[in-house]
Protein backbone atom coordinates (compact mmCIF):
# COMPACT_ATOMS: atom_id res chain seq x y z
CA UNK A 1 0.00 0.00 0.00
CA UNK A 2 1.11 3.83 -1.03
CA UNK A 3 0.28 6.84 1.03
CA UNK A 4 -0.07 10.48 0.14
CA UNK A 5 0.06 13.34 2.57
CA UNK A 6 -1.96 16.77 2.01
CA UNK A 7 -0.01 19.05 4.69
CA UNK A 8 0.90 22.67 4.87
CA UNK A 9 4.40 22.82 2.69
CA UNK A 10 6.41 25.70 3.44
CA UNK A 11 9.51 24.60 1.09
CA UNK A 12 8.32 22.48 -1.72
CA UNK A 13 11.54 21.84 -3.47
CA UNK A 14 13.14 20.63 0.24
CA UNK A 15 15.36 17.39 0.66
CA UNK A 16 12.91 16.60 3.42
CA UNK A 17 9.73 16.61 4.81
CA UNK A 18 8.68 16.50 8.18
CA UNK A 19 5.18 16.58 9.54
CA UNK A 20 3.95 16.51 13.19
CA UNK A 21 0.76 14.86 14.90
CA UNK A 22 -1.01 14.70 11.21
CA UNK A 23 -4.77 13.16 10.92
CA UNK A 24 -5.07 9.40 9.61
CA UNK A 25 -7.85 8.40 7.36
CA UNK A 26 -8.60 5.61 4.80
CA UNK A 27 -5.61 3.55 5.97
CA UNK A 28 -2.91 6.19 6.64
CA UNK A 29 -2.76 4.69 10.15
CA UNK A 30 -0.70 2.14 8.37
CA UNK A 31 2.03 4.13 7.37
CA UNK A 32 5.63 2.69 8.13
CA UNK A 33 9.46 3.29 7.37
CA UNK A 34 10.30 2.55 3.64
CA UNK A 35 6.85 3.23 2.35
CA UNK A 36 6.23 5.40 -0.49
CA UNK A 37 4.35 8.51 -0.09
CA UNK A 38 3.04 11.41 -2.09
CA UNK A 39 3.34 14.85 -0.25
CA UNK A 40 0.22 17.69 -1.99
CA UNK A 41 0.76 20.76 -0.49
CA UNK A 42 -2.46 21.94 0.88
CA UNK A 43 -4.00 24.70 -1.46
CA UNK A 44 -5.89 25.83 2.06
CA UNK A 45 -2.87 26.98 3.22
CA UNK A 46 -1.67 28.20 -0.29
CA UNK A 47 0.02 25.02 -2.10
CA UNK A 48 -0.69 23.60 -5.69
CA UNK A 49 -1.24 20.16 -4.85
CA UNK A 50 1.20 17.59 -5.61
CA UNK A 51 4.92 18.27 -5.06
CA UNK A 52 6.67 15.51 -4.49
CA UNK A 53 6.98 11.72 -3.90
CA UNK A 54 9.06 10.17 -1.08
CA UNK A 55 10.18 7.40 1.24
CA UNK A 56 9.31 7.66 4.56
CA UNK A 57 12.32 7.38 7.47
CA UNK A 58 10.68 7.58 10.29
CA UNK A 59 7.04 7.27 11.66
CA UNK A 60 5.82 7.65 15.23
CA UNK A 61 2.18 7.03 15.96
CA UNK A 62 0.84 9.37 18.13
CA UNK A 63 -0.81 8.20 21.96
CA UNK A 64 -4.59 8.17 21.89
CA UNK A 65 -6.25 10.95 25.03
CA UNK A 66 -7.60 8.75 27.45
CA UNK A 67 -9.96 11.83 27.86
CA UNK A 68 -11.19 11.68 24.57
CA UNK A 69 -14.22 9.22 23.53
CA UNK A 70 -13.62 9.30 19.65
CA UNK A 71 -10.51 10.21 18.15
CA UNK A 72 -8.77 9.73 14.87
CA UNK A 73 -5.25 8.18 14.89
CA UNK A 74 -2.75 10.68 14.44
CA UNK A 75 1.14 10.23 12.94
CA UNK A 76 3.99 11.70 12.56
CA UNK A 77 6.37 11.16 9.51
CA UNK A 78 9.80 11.98 8.47
CA UNK A 79 9.83 11.94 4.40
CA UNK A 80 13.20 11.89 2.28
CA UNK A 81 12.10 13.23 -1.21
CA UNK A 82 12.80 11.09 -4.12
CA UNK A 83 11.31 13.25 -6.78
CA UNK A 84 9.61 16.78 -7.74
CA UNK A 85 6.47 16.91 -9.64
CA UNK A 86 6.89 17.02 -13.31
CA UNK A 87 3.16 18.53 -14.12
CA UNK A 88 0.95 19.97 -11.82
CA UNK A 89 -2.05 18.12 -9.83
CA UNK A 90 -4.11 19.55 -7.33
CA UNK A 91 -7.91 20.51 -6.20
CA UNK A 92 -8.92 21.92 -10.03
CA UNK A 93 -7.52 18.78 -11.80
CA UNK A 94 -9.21 16.47 -9.77
CA UNK A 95 -12.67 18.36 -8.31
CA UNK A 96 -14.62 17.09 -11.86
CA UNK A 97 -14.21 13.27 -10.34
CA UNK A 98 -16.90 12.84 -8.15
CA UNK A 99 -19.06 10.27 -9.22
CA UNK A 100 -17.46 8.08 -6.16
CA UNK A 101 -18.17 4.78 -7.74
CA UNK A 102 -16.21 4.94 -11.34
CA UNK A 103 -13.29 3.44 -10.09
CA UNK A 104 -10.77 6.11 -11.17
CA UNK A 105 -7.27 6.70 -9.19
CA UNK A 106 -8.50 10.58 -10.06
CA UNK A 107 -12.01 9.88 -8.04
CA UNK A 108 -10.70 7.96 -5.18
CA UNK A 109 -7.79 11.05 -4.42
CA UNK A 110 -10.44 13.70 -4.62
CA UNK A 111 -13.09 11.73 -2.45
CA UNK A 112 -9.96 10.86 0.37
CA UNK A 113 -8.40 14.51 0.04
CA UNK A 114 -11.18 17.04 -1.09
CA UNK A 115 -14.51 15.57 0.20
CA UNK A 116 -13.36 17.01 3.66
CA UNK A 117 -11.26 20.07 3.76
CA UNK A 118 -8.68 18.53 6.36
CA UNK A 119 -4.69 18.14 6.26
CA UNK A 120 -4.66 14.23 6.67
CA UNK A 121 -2.29 11.61 5.55
CA UNK A 122 -4.42 8.75 3.76
CA UNK A 123 -3.91 5.20 2.15
CA UNK A 124 -4.05 4.81 -1.66
CA UNK A 125 -4.92 2.24 -3.93
CA UNK A 126 -2.07 0.39 -6.28
CA UNK A 127 -4.01 1.94 -9.04
CA UNK A 128 -4.10 5.11 -7.22
CA UNK A 129 0.19 5.52 -6.86
CA UNK A 130 0.13 4.04 -10.25
CA UNK A 131 -1.77 7.49 -11.24
CA UNK A 132 0.52 9.78 -9.20
CA UNK A 133 3.74 7.91 -10.61
CA UNK A 134 2.40 9.69 -13.92
CA UNK A 135 3.21 12.93 -12.94
CA UNK A 136 7.20 12.76 -11.91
Amino acid sequence: MAFAIKAEVKEPLAETFSFAAYKTMFGGKHIAEGDTIFVFASENEGGQGLVARGVVTSCEAIPRRPDLERQTPRVSVSIRRTALVARRLGRDELKRFKDWKDGRPETELNFKFYRQATNKIIGISGEAAAFLGGFF
